[in-house]
């Protein structure tokens, strides 16, 4: 990393160290532990697992010796060997001129590579929550498919490339938007082959090589990738504490301060975290996106997945930017009904679409067309919303399976349950996560660790847990996790048997 991104400034640091911290008069700071160190040793050590867990991001410029002595009332000195051990293990560089800003140490890999779905085959001796995916809500795929079926006779007999989208889709998303408070024409639509197609194509018109993306931190794991992959430069914004959304001072910084050309959001049940952005922080957040030129990608596929019958979701973010001038929307049936249709959608301005539209012949040509008639059908008859309470239903039950069962075998394991969404962001008591990943894979369990969802190995105390197994099944996998734990805690994890066959 050649420089800072963003930036952390002294009363933050030091407010975010305190939470670790507890401080005597002597000069001496005592982890919360109760392991007594130098108070430049243990600044290090605050500094570099805020780091490691993501709520300082990686290449933020902290503040200069002088600002942050002050803040936390230590000298010059303790900061300025606390700077110097973190240079040491490559948690920090600095530039004469430039500051100092966050790192992690050379030649560490990367987890940025995303966990393959395994291949059915695989399923009875290994539990895969690498996916955040469930099977398709039946008899409702076979019936969009069966009416696909009827009325795709009529596009048969055409070319059968709508680089938009159907015709006939567009209007039912339009529809849908309409019917949620948003007023949208289907000019303002185009189908895409997912939403992560929907997200490429954005990138592809926006975000340029070199061009400075402004991201949650943590974030998706294969968005990150994506922008990665196409050159952007990804500026890590830091969540809230808990579930509370988005931090909207570190949002107005960086936004002023990095200038991003785009920055890509979740605000309904963020993946990984789970966390629901409120009304007044989506109104914000639009406000600020729109004063500093940054246009905002909201993805929404979590959206439809509350799973609190009595939750007041907030309106979506495109509310606050009714005409998709500031704010694209991007959304997708893969987590509302099943992964394998793969069909998602984009909501902007006409003229953005008419773009997106252009420039996605050098890409591919568009959707395939009875996947989409399917999509159609669901959204045009009761299909859709039967479907989606067949899916929050099932993701309850497994939400709070998951949620005991980890409980019961991973005690010390510290977790905030979400009202929605599909996944849960697990604090791994102090053990890296990688390391668990690694160790769970070979007892048979596979769960992506955190830093795959951070920017440049950020989050090495987290595990993501999908809500995709219940009963006796969620119950075997959180007894391997704790399996894999122990065998991190004590230094054993080449000591490793082969995974159990168990029955789902």
């Amino acid at each position: 990393m050649s420089q800072w991104t963003s930036s952390v400034g002294a009363q933050k640091l030091a407010h975010l160290l305190g939470s670790q911290h507890e401080r005597d008069g002597q000069g001496v700071v005592t982890l919360i532990g109760g392991r007594r160190a130098p108070a430049y040793r243990s600044l290090a050590d605050g500094i570099r697992l805020l780091v490691l867990e993501g709520r300082v991001p990686v290449a933020a410029r902290l503040p200069a010796e002088r600002e942050l002595a002050a803040a936390l009332s230590v000298s010059r000195t303790t900061v300025a060997a606390a700077y110097e051990a973190l240079r040491g293990e490559g948690f920090l560089e600095s530039r004469r001129g430039a500051g100092s800003w966050t790192s992690v140490p050379a030649g560490n890999p990367l987890p940025t590579r995303g966990l393959d779905p395994l291949p059915p085959e695989a399923a009875g001796s290994v539990i895969d929550l690498g996916c955040a995916a469930l099977p398709a809500p039946e008899p409702w795929l076979t019936r969009a498919f069966q009416g696909a079926l009827e009325e795709l006779p009529p596009y048969a007999h055409t070319h059968g490339d709508y680089p938009a989208g159907l015709p006939a889709l567009r209007q039912a998303i339009a529809d849908r938007y309409t019917a949620r408070g948003i007023p949208t024409m289907p000019e303002q639509i185009m189908v895409t082959t997912g939403a992560m197609g929907a997200v490429a194509a954005i990138c592809r018109l926006m975000a340029g090589r070199g061009e400075r993306v402004a991201v949650e931190s943590p974030s998706y794991a294969n968005v990150l990738q994506l922008m990665r992959e196409a050159g952007a430069r990804l500026v890590p914004v830091a969540m809230a504490d808990g579930l509370a959304g988005w931090d909207l001072p570190a949002w107005r910084q960086v936004l002023r301060d990095a200038a991003p050309r785009m920055a890509y959001v979740i605000a309904d049940f963020h993946n990984p975290t789970g966390a629901l952005a409120p009304d007044e922080q989506r109104r914000e957040l639009v406000e600020a996106a729109r004063a500093a030129g940054t246009v905002l990608i909201a993805d929404e596929t979590m959206s439809d997945l509350a799973l609190e019958p009595d939750l007041e979701l907030p309106r979506p973010v495109c509310a606050f930017d009714p005409a998709g001038s500031a704010v694209i929307t991007v959304g997708s049936a893969s987590k509302s009904f099943w992964a394998g249709l793969r069909i998602g959608w984009v909501r902007a301005a006409p003229d953005v679409i008419r773009s997106l539209v252009a420039a996605r012949a050098y890409a591919d040509l568009g959707t395939p067309v009875l996947e989409q008639l399917a999509v159609a059908w669901l959204l045009n008859t009761d299909g859709w919303d039967a479907a989606v309470a067949i899916r929050r239903a099932t993701t309850r039950e497994n939400r709070d399976s998951v949620v005991a069962a980890l409980g019961r075998h991973l005690p010390d394991w510290e977790f905030t349950v979400p009202r929605g969404g599909l996944t849960l962001w697990v604090r791994t008591g102090g053990l890296s996560g990688s390391r668990i990943a690694e160790a769970g894979e070979r007892l048979g369990v596979r769960v992506p660790s955190g830093p795959r969802f951070g920017i440049d190995g950020a989050f090495e105390g987290f595990v993501r847990v999908p809500f995709t197994v219940t009963g006796a099944v969620a119950e075997e996998a959180a007894s391997r996790l704790a399996e894999a734990a122990r065998l991190v805690a004590s230094g054993a994890t080449a000591a490793v048997e082969a995974p159990r066959t168990y029955v789902a």
